[in-house]
């Protein structure tokens, strides 16, 4: 590890930043219905986080007709789309952004938006200001898995042992894991507190408001 090399906090932005997990959760689902595909919501909400392809793999299992996959896939896109102008920041985005900045730590969005719906994350959480670099996983299928955020400090030019991953779901604290780094988990994405703590969060808060709150007893604190 270079000593010179900054330190920072990787941000999931689906359900830890932006209020939309649950939009998330309805568009797949249309789009499962539509493909004649009945599946439960909390079936659909528990996979948030796997990826695409995976989620469409855990859902419908590997019997499934695959030729549908891209046309579901698509389809939830589609209607997701619907929401772009109507997304919000969960309560203290911005202001935890700007105070990990503060405190001299590079902030790196990682999330599996492409490059559509990029902007429409970026309206909503409004601090361009103080965002080092933005990891999409275009072409990738696991949002945000191990090799995504592994790419993502690779490109915000950080090491794995000083950073840490915010993010909302046991596949967000599971990727982490597998590149030991600590991760922060947050119940604002919809997954309860123990659950995520019992697939090894360092901690868990309520939502980015709480975490700014308690920043300075959190595993961001030793980092600055």
């Amino acid at each position: 590890m270079e000593i010179d090399r900054p330190a920072g906090v990787l941000f999931d932005v689906d359900g830890t930043l932006v209020d939309n997990a649950y939009l998330h959760t309805v568009s797949w689902w249309e789009a499962l219905r539509q493909a004649e595909q009945e599946i439960p919501m909390a079936a659909i909400h528990r996979a948030l986080g796997m990826g695409p392809q995976r989620l469409l793999e855990h859902l419908l299992g590997p019997e499934r007709d695959r030729d549908a996959d891209e046309r579901i896939r698509y389809g939830h896109d589609s209607l997701f789309a619907e929401f772009w102008d109507r997304l919000r920041p969960l309560p203290g985005a911005a202001d935890l952004l700007r105070a990990c900045a503060a405190r001299g730590l590079r902030v790196v969005l990682v999330t599996s938006a492409d490059e559509r719906e990029l902007p429409a994350l970026r309206a909503a959480l409004l601090a361009d200001d103080v965002i080092g670099s933005i990891t999409t996983s275009v072409g990738a299928d696991s949002p945000p898995g191990a090799d995504l955020l592994a790419t993502a400090l690779d490109r915000a030019g950080l090491d794995r042992e000083r950073v840490v991953f915010v993010g909302d779901s046991v596949w967000d604290v599971a990727a982490a894991g597998h590149l030991d780094i600590p991760c922060i988990a947050l119940t604002c994405g919809g997954t309860g507190r123990s659950e995520l703590a019992g697939a090894g969060a360092a901690a868990v808060f309520d939502d980015p408001a709480a975490l700014l709150a308690g920043l300075a007893d959190s595993p961001v604190a030793a980092l600055a």
